[in-house]
């Protein structure tokens, strides 16, 4: 990951990943980043894996994990919070009409990409429960809202 992907985005500061009790790399979670860093990923996902003039990830990699799922099929997972969205590659596609999508993880972590208003937010947070229920009806809203706003500007 180091010489493929963060070294090639230019990243300021070593990424690490946690490990299980054998060493293992867990990469369903625990990457830790500065909020800078993830934002170039980020940034690099919504310019369609291209980073510093150079190809970074496979363009087909990036429409595939944009294009997401089914919603209909990802109703039965129960996220009530999200209505319309998929889930793919461990991503969460929202399939609104800007075509926004994003990585999430605990206590309010967020990596939210708009490819309409050109727009990343890399989010950290500390919110006191784990799961996104208690954040999603005003951070989702409030991410829309501002690519709203930046596309009126423009």
């Amino acid at each position: 990951i180091s010489k493929h992907i963060w070294q090639r985005l230019g990243c300021e500061q070593d990424a690490y990943i946690t490990v299980d009790t054998a060493g293992t790399e867990f990469a369903g979670g625990g990457l830790h980043t500065t909020l800078r860093d993830l934002a170039r990923f980020g940034e690099m996902m919504r310019n369609g894996g291209r980073a510093q003039g150079q190809k970074i990830l496979y363009p087909e990699v990036v429409a595939d994990i944009s294009r997401g799922a089914n919603p209909a099929q990802f109703v039965s997972a129960g996220y009530h919070t999200l209505p319309g969205w998929s889930y793919r590659s461990m991503w969460w596609i929202s399939h609104n009409p800007h075509g926004a999508y994003m990585a999430r993880g605990i206590h309010g972590q967020a990596l939210y990409i708009d490819p309409l208003a050109e727009m990343v937010i890399a989010r950290y947070g500390s919110h006191h429960i784990a799961g996104n229920l208690g954040i999603d009806p005003h951070s989702i809203p409030a991410y829309h809202a501002m690519a709203l706003h930046l596309m009126q500007s423009k």
